[in-house]
């Protein structure tokens, strides 16, 4: 019998001007879709000219710079439509979709629809069971207690999975891909039974549950931000008329 996490992934990874989801923009994303454990995954990549200054601070991340965007970045408009059909196929073919942090990337995909396309991800979805599996939270589920930070960067070290050129979409995308296969066989005593849907459905609980204590925490020291429970995508904001 082969396990789920043996089985077809795919994964979606972006690189952006920031990390508000509201207000930044996709700069470059990725989607990495992989027939078996240790097959050769096929790769597609966007590269997008956002129509707004990339902020240093973010090009110190991930490279990527006014110039080389103008000159080799698409419009917004068209990519969005191309990613969020991309994700839809995966879905209507019964692919999990690894998602690192999936809140963040799924919702700013989302925002960029509203933005561009007068739409959201949901509409692109209703035909498709949405189906993710985000590393960061079944990680800080199963092994709750460990210290350290969870980046990609750091679970890749804890569960040695390698990571080549961090903060380009595409190897952040297999990189999430195998962290998934590698988490679960680490605890596939307690994952086994459990189907990719089921997960899926666990992991918004376990979520809300991370965010309640992270929330906590940032009470009792005085932090005054906000940790949104939604998972995998934040529900859009609606102002007062």
């Amino acid at each position: 019998m082969t396990h789920w996490y043996e089985g077809p992934l795919a994964s979606f990874d972006t690189e952006t001007t920031g990390v508000d989801v509201e207000e930044d923009r996709i700069v470059s994303a990725a989607l990495v879709v992989q027939d078996m454990a240790g097959g050769r995954p096929r790769v597609t990549r966007w590269l997008v000219n956002p129509g707004v200054p990339v902020p240093e601070g973010a090009t110190a991340v991930h490279g990527l710079t006014d110039d080389h965007l103008q000159r080799n970045g698409r419009w917004p408009a068209p990519v969005m439509e191309e990613l969020a059909r991309a994700l839809a196929e995966q879905c209507a073919a019964g692919r999990p979709l690894v998602v690192m942090n999936a809140p963040f990337d799924l919702t700013i995909l989302d925002r960029e629809l509203r933005r561009h396309r007068a739409s959201s991800l949901g509409r692109y979805l209703q035909n498709a069971s949405l189906c993710v599996l985000d590393p960061r939270v079944l990680d800080k589920h199963l092994d709750r207690y460990r210290k350290g930070r969870r980046t990609l960067t750091d679970l890749c070290a804890e569960y040695g999975v390698e990571l080549q050129g961090a903060h380009d979409a595409a190897a952040d995308a297999t990189a999430a891909l195998d962290l998934v296969r590698a988490v679960a066989r680490r605890f596939a005593s307690r994952l086994d039974r459990l189907s990719p849907a089921e997960l899926h459905t666990l992991q918004a609980v376990w979520h809300a549950a991370q965010a309640r204590g992270l929330q906590a925490w940032f009470t009792r020291n005085g932090t005054p931000e906000t940790v949104d429970p939604a998972w995998p995508l934040r529900p859009e904001l609606r102002t007062a008329a």
